[in-house]
């Protein structure tokens, strides 16, 4: 996905493509893509960095007597998107850096953080954070005023081809529209539960591999719509059957080299994968809020449904946090398994990126694998084995989160204090929200 463009080369696409309109996109601290949109004439003001935007309208961002904020593209995220207007002119994106009047970056900007964490990886020595993502998806039925129902579309299952798999065909368009726009797709298929679907890509660099999930949840409701069918990354939609996840294949890079692959090894990892292991597990109850960051989110990490709900890791069975994928050499990586698609990706990526590298600081001894089913282990098998849960609901998670110091640091003071604040309003009016199951349970009782 990642080109090396000029300013010139992107004025010069602009005018062959019959551009007539520039999204300048960012993402907010909840994962939600916002973008300022800029008629062409303007693009070279937008590449001069001069374009300024209202920080205290976005959620989590500023106060509005320090709202002056302003957009620096990167130049690499030039796209144009291949559907056309209805008068045949195009619109494209550059996705920006956010930074302060002064010319410092904003201490807010998701992105930036990510960047951030990536620097410190290169403190240690190492080049790159490649990260192969599979965001899961459900599509919907539109009712007749074109609201999202919950009826799906399909009574597919685990890899089902039509006639079964209805959403075939607006998943096959969701993949060519992406190969368009320069994702090189590994695969796509029906997921377990009916009406949900997953498209993997190839992985990349973190800051890329984030920017993509962002550009693919838009190309994804925008197919789904022209097919008349709501798309939704929400983790759990329906009760009872498979929720949403975002498993992240992750690994460290030295120049070529995977620094994950030790061919010495039993299981051909190196001790540096051992350690970022270690931390990804020593921190796994920390980043929770940020890897998984809704109410419903915690719905998904039940046990029952493939999802993970406990820490620990294995090369065998799917039912730990961690997985370690069969690839070796070059291929050698770690899939965390507890993301969930309504995650910010820049966020989740730094957060599970620093807990890693904490690990390899401190040499963090890496706790034995779990090669049975943790699922059918009772309260007192989990503790002699040392296996301890992921946070039940958002409310723990958040009080793990704000207890986990190398997080609160890495994330910074702006990000934590204003995730915290917002997901705390969630909680409570959650907490406070008198539900259907409730009033079914207790009405007639008492």
């Amino acid at each position: 996905m990642k080109r090396n463009f000029t300013a010139e080369d992107i004025k010069r696409l602009a005018k062959e493509e019959n551009v007539r309109y520039i999204r300048l996109q960012f993402t907010d601290l909840l994962g939600v893509i916002k973008n300022v949109e800029i008629p062409v004439s303007q693009l070279d003001k937008a590449l001069e960095n001069k374009m300024m935007f209202d920080g205290s309208s976005i959620d989590g961002f500023v106060r509005i007597e320090e709202s002056d904020m302003y957009l620096y593209p990167d130049l690499a995220t030039w796209l144009v998107f291949p559907w056309e207007t209805e008068n045949g002119w195009k619109v494209a994106r550059l996705i920006c850096d956010i930074y302060m009047p002064d010319g410092t970056p904003f201490p807010g900007d998701p992105r930036g953080i990510l960047k951030k964490a990536m620097e410190d990886a290169r403190a240690l020595g190492f080049t790159d954070f490649n990260v192969g993502p599979e965001p899961e998806f459900f599509l919907f039925k539109l009712d007749e005023k074109g609201n999202p129902t919950t009826e799906v579309n399909d009574q597919g299952g685990y890899f089902d081809l039509a006639p079964v798999d209805l959403g075939e065909n607006c998943r096959r368009e969701i993949v060519l529209t992406l190969e368009e726009m320069g994702f090189e797709i590994e695969a796509s298929h029906h997921e377990v539960a009916v009406g949900q679907h997953e498209i993997d890509f190839k992985y990349e660099d973190a800051v890329t591999s984030a920017d993509s999930i962002m550009t693919f949840k838009l190309v994804v409701k925008t197919i789904a719509r022209k097919h008349g069918l709501h798309a939704t990354f929400m983790p759990k939609p329906i009760f009872g059957i498979n929720g949403s996840g975002m498993h992240c294949h992750q690994s460290l890079f030295k120049g070529n080299e995977n620094a994950f692959y030790d061919e010495s090894d039993e299981l051909g990892l190196s001790q540096t994968a051992k350690h970022y292991l270690a931390g990804i597990l020593a921190h796994a109850r920390g980043f929770a809020a940020i890897t998984n960051p809704t109410v419903n989110s915690y719905k998904r990490l039940v046990p029952g449904y493939e999802a993970p709900c406990y820490i620990a890791w294995s090369a065998k069975n799917r039912s730990p946090l961690v997985r370690i994928p069969a690839s070796r050499g070059m291929g050698t990586r770690i899939e965390v398994r507890n993301p969930d698609p309504a995650c910010n990706p820049y966020l989740a990526l730094a957060a599970m990126l620093q807990s890693g590298l904490d690990g390899v600081r401190r040499e963090l001894p890496l706790q034995d694998a779990v090669n049975r089913n943790i699922y059918v282990m009772n309260e007192e098998e989990r503790l002699e084995n040392g296996i301890l849960s992921l946070p039940a609901n958002l409310k723990e998670a958040i009080d793990e989160l704000m207890a986990d110091e190398l997080l609160v640091a890495a994330l910074g003071e702006h990000v934590v204090t204003h995730f915290v604040e917002m997901k705390q309003i969630e909680w409570d009016m959650f907490r406070t929200t008198v539900h259907e199951w409730e009033r079914n349970q207790y009405l007639t009782t008492y």
